[in-house]
Order: C-alpha cells, then structure tokens, then sequence
C-alpha cells in the first residue's frame, strides 16, 4: 500500500481494466461508487464493497462510515483481519496527512504485518466523500506478490467518486 495516495493521484487519468464494475454503494442510499476489476470478483457487502485480486495478492474493501459510525466501521476492519489471522507490527505504522484526491480528503495509515502465508501489507485509508460520509478502505496485500497490482490498485482508489 506504500504510496498509495502518490500512486492515486498518478491513476486519475489511467484507465482500470478492459472489464471492470462501478458499484455505487451502500444498497438503497448510495453516497459513493468505485471502479473494481471484473478479475477481483466485486460485491457489494452490507456498508460497502469488496474484490480480490485474481491471485489472492490483495484484498481491498470499502466500507461507508458516518461521524457516529467512524469508530465502529475502523473497529469492524481491524476485526475482519484478525478473524483472518493477520497480526500488524504497530512499531512500523507510517501515517500519511490527508490530500485531495478527486476534491475528496483522503488520508492512511499503513503497517507491516504477516498472515499465515508470510509478510504483508495493511493499510487503512480514509476517504472523505461528503461533508456527512467517509469511506473507511482496508487494504491487505501479500509482500512481493502485491507489487504486480500497483496499477490496478491506484485505479480503483484513483476511481472512488461521491454519488451525489
């Protein structure tokens, strides 16, 4: 997840994948949308979305939090990756200071960490896409494996979108 917001910035202009979904989410009141690669199997899940890569290198999800829901949904992620077993080293947090992406804040968090095939990843970016909404993005990709998907990654964070 090194760079992502750089990497983001970089993508605005790329285009993701030949065959790609737009979902716009959460189901009945959508607040925002993300291009994801037909290849990571999109779905919408109850407050957001989620794919992985072809290889099962990265794991990327999207979730919709509120002011009141912030803690809740960051809370919910760190969950999810320790029902899969993936430790974070905290001594190796890097935090990056939000920028515009989009005309939309974002800002992330990043560790080092191991799941049980080896090294990883982690990283949780926060997107700010409306006065009232933030997308909380966790991402999990495996050391080495996941730098194939630098392209595809940046795209899908290059194509998150307020739905207005």
């Amino acid at each position: 997840m090194k760079k992502i917001i750089a990497l983001a910035l970089l993508a605005l202009m790329s285009p993701l994948a030949a065959h790609a979904a737009t979902l716009t989410f959460p189901g009945d009141k959508p607040v925002a949308s993300i291009t994801i690669p037909d290849s990571w199997k999109p779905e919408e899940t109850d407050g957001g979305v989620q794919g992985t890569s072809a290889d099962s290198a990265v794991y990327l999800s999207a979730e919709v939090a509120s002011a009141k829901s912030m803690e809740k949904v960051v809370t919910g992620a760190i969950d999810f990756l320790a029902k899969n077993k993936v430790t974070i080293d905290p001594s190796t947090q890097k935090e990056t200071p939000a920028t515009d992406v989009n005309g939309m804040q974002m800002a992330t968090l990043e560790w080092d960490g191991k799941d049980e095939n080896g090294p990883i990843s982690v990283g949780l970016l926060i997107v700010q896409v409306s006065a009232d909404n933030a997308l909380v993005v966790t991402y999990w990709g495996d050391k080495g494996a996941e730098d194939k998907h630098d392209a595809e990654v940046k795209a899908i964070v290059a194509s998150i979108k307020p739905v207005e």
